[in-house]
């Protein structure tokens, strides 16, 4: 008996609709094929990461270390200034500017931290990316408010992407006493908390 072509076509059809069916199903019932390929592996934490609680829970701490930026910024006097000035302390770096809200509302908390380990190896610095001279006269009056902290600047505003924050404001980055970036958080944050000191207690507890 001959079969017309319309039925051929339409049991192929059929046959087609059910593979491309059971291919779905499989995708569906098995949704990893898809994602773990697409989702990529989130970094590596170093074992700083058990500091990342309360205010300072977004803490960022990489298990691969990279030495600070060899970038030249300036103290207040105008002198050149590098991070590598400050190698056998933890430093605690903060980028800052009088337009951004956030990084005065956490000022007094970095004044708070550098007063907690004044005579101890540790240095809070503070640098400045305002840009025009209005600006940096006004940080200049607003940092003296906050003693002991000093005033060193980035009016080119390049520092902020030359760490790992990239560009974001404010943002802090610790370093440990061989000038590694060992955390960085983007964010205000109260660098005064208990989880803050612990977690530069563990930077001054290591090895030199």
């Amino acid at each position: 008996m001959a079969i017309s072509k319309a039925v051929i076509g339409a049991v192929a059809g059929v046959l087609l609709i059910g593979a491309i069916g059971g291919g779905a199903a499989l995708l569906y019932a098995k949704p990893g094929l898809i994602n773990k390929a697409a989702t990529p592996e989130p970094p590596a934490k170093s074992e700083l990461a058990r500091f990342a609680t309360g205010t300072i829970a977004r803490l960022e701490t990489p298990a691969v270390l990279e030495q600070a930026p060899a970038y030249v910024f300036r103290t207040r006097d105008g002198a050149d200034a590098r991070l590598a000035d400050f190698r056998g302390k933890v430093v605690v770096v903060n980028l800052w500017a009088m337009w951004c809200a956030p990084c005065r509302t956490e000022m007094p908390t970095l004044a708070t931290l550098s007063q907690h380990y004044a005579g101890q190896d540790v240095v809070v610095l503070p640098i400045n990316v305002d840009a025009t001279e209005d600006a940096i006269a006004d940080a200049k009056s607003f940092i003296d408010v906050h003693e002991p902290l000093p005033l060193y600047s980035d009016p080119e505003f390049q520092l902020p992407f030359e760490l790992p924050g990239k560009g974001k404001m404010p943002q802090t980055i610790l370093l440990d006493r061989q000038g590694r970036i060992r955390a960085h958080f983007s964010g205000e944050a109260d660098w005064a908390s208990p989880e803050a000191k612990a977690l530069i207690d563990a930077l001054l507890a290591e090895p030199a």
